[in-house]
């Protein structure tokens, strides 16, 4: 994805859907269900977070990092 074409307002919005849908899936398994997203376990989340951190720190950006430790993604933003 060519992230240079996006608006910094663009890149906060994409990676709040990453947080999103991780908070989702890590409150799914607190409740004993299965995941919507499967975001721990597709590492094409990881890499776009990743992608999505790298444009943001480049145009010096300020973000708070999804901590990927397990049971993380329920933290406010």
């Amino acid at each position: 994805m060519d992230y240079q074409a996006f608006t910094n307002d663009s890149l906060t919005m994409m990676y709040a859907a990453v947080r999103g849908a991780l908070a989702a899936d890590d409150a799914a398994e607190r409740q004993g269900d299965e995941p919507k997203f499967k975001v721990r376990d597709t590492p094409e989340w990881k890499k776009h977070a990743a992608d999505l951190e790298s444009e943001m720190l480049g145009r010096g950006m300020l973000f708070e990092v999804i901590d990927w430790a397990e049971g993380q993604g329920s933290l406010p933003l």
